[in-house]
């Protein structure tokens, strides 16, 4: 039998081994867990492509803040070009003809482009980075689709209207009605809509730019999806439209060509009609030729993107086509201005209307005279050293209640 001491002995061997066997039960699960889930380091540190901020500019500051003051100027001017080009618009609508409605229409679409989108970029390089994210990009991307679309459509259905004109050369109301030419300012517009709803439907989609602070087609990311949309949208909005607006107009510079020739030879004066319609041509070949060659440079970086790695190109050259490309919405009144003689004369007679309204100061003249009696137009104009436009009619008191 078994002493005290031996029975003691034995237990506390037992605990040994079970206190043993436990630590090496502890340590085995410990490394299992270590094993399975990362260290707090690990954690810590995602990997770099989802702590990339694709909406922060990859410009310099002095950069961001030329950029922003760009599209400033661009903006100002754009809005203040546009909007005379279509309060002359409305001034003569009487006297309009139907296919100077698509010129309208071209307004309407610069000018929406410049109000909806460049006060947004304007804010955005001054801030440094994209603002709103993702929402107001998809937004910016399908505002900019859409109204260039619109645009290049435009001209192209503009073209083909002019071509129809020259084929007869008679009144312009005899050849394309205003119902027909509001229709086709309908199509232009339904059309663009329809192909800047693509992305969101799946086919195609918005992204940012490389230099982060503007939005378009996502071009590097429809290399192997999307691939079809691009070739579409290259072929059909931009090869198409271009070779049909230069055989068109390359066909009425032919056909002005011959009627020339004709009248030198037969020594008849050159019809009037025929003068108009090579003023006419000039304004819209410049118009077109605008359009397309500040969109061009665009177009050949995009393309370079999606056949070859983006991040190739830096940003500050990518930069450069896009600036070119936001600039088209300036051009189109100062090529009227220029260009057009009756345009200018009507921009003239404008501002000499206002800067006459500006220098009379009817509220003072009312205020400095009983209403029974005539105002002399020297107390309504009454900055010195400022002369009066020719017939200004005398201002009396049942006019003056007319003005109030």
């Amino acid at each position: 039998m078994m002493s005290p001491i031996s029975l003691f002995a034995l237990f506390d061997r037992l605990i040994s081994v079970i206190l043993v066997t436990h630590t090496a039960l502890n340590r085995a699960q410990c490394s299992r867990t270590q094993s399975d889930f990362p260290s707090s380091q690990e954690r810590k540190s995602p990997p770099v492509e989802d702590t990339m901020d694709v909406y922060a500019s990859t410009l310099s500051p002095a950069l961001d803040i030329f950029f922003g003051f760009y599209m400033l100027v661009v903006a100002v001017f754009s809005i203040m070009g546009n909007v005379l080009v279509l309060v002359m618009a409305f001034k003569r609508s009487s006297r309009m003809k139907p296919p100077e409605l698509l010129s309208v229409n071209l307004a309407v679409t610069d000018l929406g482009a410049a109000i909806s989108m460049y006060p947004l970029t304007v804010a955005s390089a001054w801030n440094h980075h994209w603002l709103g994210g993702e929402a107001t990009c998809i937004y910016y991307g399908l505002a900019g689709f859409f109204f260039g679309i619109a645009s290049i459509m435009n001209l192209t259905v503009l073209a083909i209207v002019r071509f129809a004109v020259s084929l007869n050369l008679r009144s312009l109301k005899e050849n394309v009605s205003w119902k027909q030419v509001k229709v086709l300012c309908l199509w232009c517009w339904l059309y663009a809509l329809m192909w800047a709803l693509f992305p969101i439907l799946g086919w195609g989609q918005y992204g940012p730019e490389p230099f982060g602070l503007s939005c378009s087609l996502a071009w590097g990311q429809m290399k192997h999806e999307d691939f079809s949309f691009v070739i579409a949208m290259f072929s059909i909005n931009l090869l198409a439209p271009t070779i049909v607006i230069i055989c068109c107009y390359l066909g009425i510079a032919i056909k002005l060509h011959f009627i020339y020739k004709k009248s030198l030879i037969n020594s008849n004066p050159i019809p009037n009609v025929v003068k108009l319609q090579r003023r006419m041509l000039v304004i819209a070949i410049l118009v077109s030729v605008g359009f397309i060659g500040c969109w061009s440079p665009y177009g050949m970086v995009s393309l370079w993107s999606i056949f070859h790695d983006s991040n190739t190109i830096p940003p500050q050259v990518s930069l450069l086509p896009c600036m070119f490309a936001k600039s088209s919405t300036v051009y189109n009144p100062l090529i009227y201005y220029i260009f057009s003689m009756k345009f200018k004369r009507e921009v003239k007679q404008l501002l000499a209307m206002c800067q006459g309204l500006m220098l009379c100061n009817v509220p003072d003249a009312i205020n400095n005279n009983s209403f029974g009696d005539n105002v002399d137009n020297n107390a309504v104009c009454s900055r010195p050293g400022v002369a009066l436009p020719p017939n200004l009619p005398t201002i009396t008191s049942s006019n003056i209640m007319t003005l109030r």
